[in-house]
């Protein structure tokens, strides 16, 4: 009701003015509650945001990955489904914007699985499935999202294959590479300049340039760094601010530690340090096949402490990694100075703990036993890197590979 009314009905002006008045003031109730509402509500939906950390289990002989959301305060972890993917599905790699899941099936027909993810959910999309022409161990993606980085173990080759503008792996590769024996990891470095493959098989890094524009591997100068005879290098993880790179041994146990050129991309060795219980005397065994699993089979006994997996924090305080002989997860404390790292200790986790992850914000060490059937969730000590462990949480048969995310 306007005042151009009241003013021209002097008859009601009085009870009009009134109701006027109530009016306005019944609607500026709401109107404030409203105000007041809605930026809780926004701050509310905000908090959610923040708050969707997802984890990605991959589970060999189940042929799927398992979905689940982890409460990123509690370390609670929930199961929001199970994707079909395929028999002896293994590794996966995440896009760099995060929109996208990778998965390597490593059962013929060799393929490679392109997963889209629902922010707000967690839930898979399976977008493609693409045919390679290999077995591969192992796949990362570049930092510009467009090419995927493969190493077949049992072929000796490193490939990179296109990714398209709609996150889709393309089967027709850009490269392939013939190179040394077992070739287990490859990872780009955080400049997307120098792209790393440890070779299990001939004690040895390869060391690469790389032309994000095209896609194109080039041999650095030198071509590899070489570890001890029979280390048996496994996998890779670099230091937040790429000053450094960490190495996995798989088969003597030990975590090699360099420091990278960012000019020229060469590794410079700059410590060594077992990552086998101090409290134990573990007594190598033997590798249980050559399919990526263990070591080189040879005419020789070839024995393995089973190093695996190695991650370090988003902070670059700590670095964790899983021995496979113990069942255990070593933890190490990071000189951001020198790169050098400290043992703090070793706990105990789940059996064969092929696959370990580190949740986005550094407060949780994810594990895989890949004998159990079960993950365990470890806390990290903000304060001192040691392990707590929370609870573990059965995925499938086989896990051994995990991927976590979070969406803010």
């Amino acid at each position: 009701m306007s005042k151009k009314f009241i003013y021209t009905s002097y008859r009601y002006q009085y009870d009009l003015l009134m109701t006027e008045k109530t009016t306005l003031f019944a609607l500026r109730i709401p109107l404030l509650m409203t105000a007041l509402i809605i930026p809780a509500l926004s701050m509310g939906i905000n908090q959610s945001y923040s708050e969707q950390t997802f984890v990605y289990v991959s589970n060999g002989e189940d042929g799927d990955i398992t979905v689940m959301k982890l409460d990123p305060e509690t370390g609670d972890i929930k199961i929001v489904e199970k994707v079909p993917a395929g028999s002896n599905v293994k590794h996966m790699a995440l896009s760099p914007d995060h929109r996208f899941l990778y998965a390597s099936v490593r059962s013929e027909p060799f393929s490679v699985i392109t997963y889209s993810i629902n922010r707000e959910t967690g839930n898979l999309n399976q977008l493609s499935k693409e045919l390679l022409p290999h077995n591969m161990a192992y796949i990362s993606v570049d930092q510009s999202g467009r090419y995927l980085f493969s190493v077949s173990y049992t072929d000796a080759k490193i490939e990179v294959n296109p990714i398209g503008l709609d996150g889709v792996v393309k089967s027709e590769p850009v490269q392939v590479i013939s190179t040394g024996p077992n070739p287990h990891s490859i990872l780009v470095d955080r400049s997307n300049q120098f792209v790393y493959v440890p070779h299990l098989g001939n004690a040895q890094i390869k060391q690469f340039l790389f032309n994000e524009t095209s896609g194109v591997l080039t041999p650095n100068d030198p071509e590899a760094v070489y570890t001890q005879d029979d280390s048996g290098p496994r996998h890779i993880d670099f230091s937040p601010d790429n000053r450094f790179v960490y190495v996995s041994n798989e088969m003597d146990g030990m975590v090699y530690s360099y420091k990278i050129d960012n000019e020229t991309g060469i590794l410079d060795e700059i410590q060594r340090i077992s990552a086998i219980p101090r409290n134990l005397s573990p007594e190598p065994s033997t590798p249980a096949d050559g399919d990526g699993d263990g070591a080189q089979e040879t005419e020789d006994e070839v024995t393995t402490f089973g190093v695996a997996d190695i991650h370090i924090t988003p902070n670059g305080e700590w670095l964790y990694v899983s021995v496979r002989a113990t069942n255990t997860i070593t933890a190490f404390g990071v000189d951001p100075h020198s790169g050098n790292l400290t043992y703090i200790g070793s706990y105990d986790t789940e059996k064969i703990p092929r696959g370990i992850n580190i949740d986005p914000r550094g407060k949780f060490v994810i594990a895989a036993g890949q004998e159990s059937g079960y993950i365990s969730i470890h806390a990290i000590n903000e304060e001192t890197g040691e392990l707590k462990f929370l609870n573990r949480y059965e995925v499938g048969r086989d896990p051994n590979w995990i991927e976590s995310v979070e969406f803010k």
